[in-house]
């Protein structure tokens, strides 16, 4: 074979070789347009649930300033229930929202008083939290409830990983609470052992549709006063259901008076006047990441 022939069969097959690895390139290594349809519908978020999720307004909000033509998602007006599938511009106002990211994200601590609800708004025009805490933290959810008559540490956050995280855990509650009878040996007795009701409606709100309960033994238990016209202790327990300690108390006929949450796991009320909040210290961030992490949220 001359050396023109044997030249032009190593081109032919490097050209050969340069197509096969095109189409094996192809084949493995770019998506298929089932693949990025699969991507897009796994990004597919409500267009309320977005605007929910990185501006100041809660989904019912959303979905008002939606209906009145403030959101236009590219330069068409957004209509309700329209659903975003990734890469869209979204406005509010004319301004851009801007995604927040959950790797970055703040808490903070609110010494809720007496008289305020845990929510965005009251049909009956009570005071809520947010009237205490002011524009900056409207956009941050809170971690479980405290009832109209209760006070204490709330724990509020702009993560829903975080909400999620914190309000279902088994992480310790502990308030200071004062009933209207003495502590009797069968109280105690529930407190340490637990307690399993058919029927606990006494104690919670008269709306509420829970019915029966069961409450855990309490974690400590300390009597600070214990005399026949009232009593006030300090007690630790593990979980948050509705009124739950409430709803403990009027099962022994006593009438829970003031109820005061001073700790949430890692976060102490300390000092912090009622009405007022803060964020969290570097210590609790950092005990916050670590329980996150033991529970595979981060």
């Amino acid at each position: 074979m001359t050396k023109n022939k044997k030249s032009n069969a190593k081109s032919s097959n490097a050209k050969t070789s340069k197509k096969t690895e095109k189409k094996s390139s192809k084949k493995f290594g770019a998506k298929s347009s089932v693949e990025k349809k699969s991507q897009k519908e796994q990004k597919a978020i409500r267009l309320n649930a977005y605007i929910a999720r990185h501006c100041p307004y809660s989904r019912r909000q959303a979905d008002e300033i939606i209906a009145s033509g403030r959101v236009k998602i590219g330069r068409k007006i957004a209509t309700l229930g329209e659903v975003l599938v990734g890469g869209e511009r979204v406005f509010v106002d004319g301004n851009l929202v801007r995604e927040r990211s959950e790797a970055h994200f703040s808490a903070i601590v609110y010494h809720k008083p007496k008289g305020e609800l845990v929510s965005r708004v009251d049909s009956r025009g009570r005071r809520v939290v947010y009237d205490g805490l002011g524009k900056k933290f409207r956009h941050f959810t809170p971690v479980g409830r405290l009832d109209f008559a209760s006070e204490g540490v709330l724990i509020l956050s702009d993560s829903k990983t975080v909400i999620n995280a914190l309000s279902g855990s088994d992480l310790e509650r502990e308030y200071i609470l004062k009933i209207d009878s003495k502590i009797s040996p069968k109280m105690l007795e529930a407190m340490q052992d637990g307690l399993s009701l058919k029927n606990a409606k006494a104690g919670g709100h008269r709306l509420s549709k829970i019915i029966s309960m069961d409450f855990a033994p309490f974690s400590s238990v300390q009597i600070i006063k214990n005399t026949h016209a009232f009593s006030r202790l300090k007690v630790v327990i593990n979980e948050g259901q509705n009124r739950e300690l409430r709803r403990f108390f009027a099962h022994f006929d006593a009438k829970v008076l003031d109820l005061r949450r001073v700790r949430f796991g890692f976060v102490h009320l300390n000092a912090l006047p009622v009405g007022k909040s803060r964020f969290f210290s570097k210590d609790e961030y950092k005990n916050l990441k670590e329980f996150m992490k033991s529970k595979k949220y981060l």
